[in-house]
Order: structure tokens, then sequence, then C-alpha cells
């Protein structure tokens, strides 16, 4: 297989490998890379729904979505491009932040891409974490923040009071590499442990902007084939829907991760 970088603040793309065929000993080195690189892209796979999974399986347990998944396979859901009014996906976020222990990674594979537009843009949170001042730093590093999938819910018509909610620290230290990096989100986080919605929102504000500078971006266009998966521990990332109505068809699986902390 081949690396090559696939920008400066983040993620790698690794050519030349069938995913179907590796051993441990790949997966292992692949996992170094990830830990590296927080993204990974492999083009040009021919996958099953079960050829996904059996891959993603030498990252751990994997775990259901709540509100809906593909026929047979309770672990995958099917993103399709169903018009822009209706993609819930158009906001800075990590995934399922209001559980107790979110995913530490999540994984798509493409069926269809659009031929322009339809990108995944990803911020690398552990940069967003090391530019800010010492007294900043020294602020976050004390808060914990309360995640809520109570608007979630009601996209999809569930009963919001019966939706996860969670706390973790506002800085989480990555279980594998120890590196610190920013864990809010627009989508999900509420506010801090002990402060007022009015109190916290100033300082979300500011934080929701720093996190996503473009300097701590990097985006990947999507083609048929691909699989692309991102840590969701030191990551936020936004599906940017300028694709109009062109198709786009995402098998999306999990990997269960450890309570932040």
């Amino acid at each position: 297989m081949r690396v090559r970088q696939m920008a400066a603040p983040l993620g790698a793309v690794v050519e030349d490998l069938d995913v179907r065929t590796i051993d441990a000993e790949t997966a292992k080195a692949l996992n170094q890379l990830f830990c590296q690189h927080h993204v990974l892209v492999f083009p040009q796979q021919d996958l099953t729904p079960d050829d996904q999974i059996a891959f993603a399986e030498h990252w751990g347990e994997l775990i259901p979505f709540p509100y809906g998944s593909l026929p047979g396979y309770p672990n995958i859901i099917e993103l399709r491009n169903r018009g822009k009014s209706r993609d819930v996906n158009q906001h800075w976020h990590s995934d399922m932040t209001y559980d107790p222990a979110p995913p530490k990674l999540t994984m798509l594979y493409a069926l269809e891409a659009p031929a322009i537009g339809g990108e995944t843009a990803f911020a690398n949170q552990v940069l967003a974490y090391q530019e800010l001042s010492i007294g900043m730093k020294a602020l976050v590093d004390s808060l914990i923040a309360k995640h809520s999938a109570k608007d979630l819910a009601r996209l999809y018509g569930q009963d919001p009071e019966q939706a996860s909610e969670a706390e973790h620290p506002a800085v989480r230290t990555h279980d594998e590499t120890g590196e610190r990096a920013l864990y809010v989100c627009r989508a999900f986080t509420r506010q801090f442990r002990d402060w007022s919605r009015q109190e916290s929102k100033v300082l979300l504000d500011y934080l929701y902007e720093h996190c996503v500078r473009p300097e701590y971006q990097a985006r990947h266009q999507w083609q048929a084939g691909d699989l692309v998966m991102w840590d969701n521990r030191c990551l936020l990332h936004y599906a940017v829907h300028d694709h109009g109505d062109n198709p786009r068809l995402i098998h999306r699986l999990q990997v269960r991760g450890v309570a932040p902390v």
C-alpha cells in the first residue's frame, strides 16, 4: 500500500490496498496511521455491507444507530441525498456526543457520489486546543459540558424526553495518543455544568467559531468506492450540501468508544 498526506491539518490517503484482505498486522499499522492523521481514505474499494462490517471490526465493537438502520444490518445506516432542506448533518459536530460513551470512529462507504460537491469537511480539535491561550486553556480544562439528543429526537419524530443526554469534559484526552482536544459541538452541546444557558452561550459561541478556523480544516471530495474513517475523539465534521439533487448514497457505521476523560 501507499500512503500520502491528505492535507496539512489532518488526513491520509491509503492507496493500493483492498481492505477485504487485511490481517491483524496490517490493521495495527493502519491504526497507527489513524492515530497520527485522524482521517484515513481508502479509494477504489468494492464492498458489501458485510465487507464493511468485517473491516470496521478490526477497531472494535460496532454500535447501532438509535433512529433507524439499513434492513438486515442494524449497525449500518443509509445516507441518501433527499435534498438540502431534509439534510440533518449541515452543522459541525462529533457523532453522538450525547451518549455516555460516544463512538470512537465513524466509517463511511460511498456507493454513489456527485461529480461536483457533496464534500465532507473535518476540523482538527487537537490543533484547536493547542492554539488557545494559556488562560483559556485553564478555563476550558476545568469545564464539564452537557450534551443532548433532544433536538435530534424531534427531527426523527421521537419523544425528546426519552433522548440520551451525557456530560463530558470540554477538553478530552485521547485514550490512545494522550493528546488533548476540544470536545464541544454546536449540534449537541447545551451548556456547562454549574453555568446558566446564557452564561454558557457566550463561551460556547466563541469556541464554536475558534474550533473550525480554516487552518484546522480539510475536506474530502467523494468518489464512488471511497471508504473513509475518522476519529470522533478529536475531530469535528460537516456534511457540505452543495450538490443539489445529484445522487449521493453512503453507508455509515460506527465503532464503540470509551467514556471521555
